[in-house]
């Protein structure tokens, strides 16, 4: 089975303070073979990325409202009259507020939508063939 891949590259913000923020370039990535997930590396020409995954139905919602708890929060908002996505993340390591453009994050999950449609997830996965292999035995 072929798979598709999304990405896009674009810059975030690292919210450093209300103040003051440094640009981070990032990739988002999304594999309809892991459906249900997006993958985040900031940093990409560096020597030591950093790689996130997620919920894709996570940074979905978060661009029409807050959403999320513990490690990962999102949320829509206005910077300076432009519309933006935050994402709080948080680990062992560390936290960061990142700042998105909504308009490229909303058309980047446009085609990962066109890839799985909401609700095809698991039928891209094969789990139901899967099952259905496994009780046929």
């Amino acid at each position: 089975m072929e798979h598709t891949v999304v990405e896009r590259e674009l810059e975030l913000r690292l919210i450093l303070s209300p103040e003051r923020s440094i640009p981070v370039p990032a990739r988002l990535a999304y594999r309809s073979d892991d459906p249900c997930a997006v993958h985040i590396t900031f940093h990409v020409n560096s020597a030591s990325p950093v790689h996130w995954t997620f919920a894709r139905e996570l940074l979905v919602e978060g661009v029409f409202r807050p959403c999320g708890h513990g490690d990962v929060r999102v949320w829509p908002t206005k910077v300076n009259g432009r519309s933006v996505v935050l994402m709080a993340l948080s680990s062992p390591d560390g936290d960061a507020l990142l700042e998105a453009p909504t308009p490229q994050v909303s058309a980047w999950l446009e085609r990962t939508l066109r890839a799985v449609p909401p609700g095809a997830e698991a039928a891209q996965l094969g789990i139901d063939d899967a099952l259905d292999q496994l009780l046929a035995r």
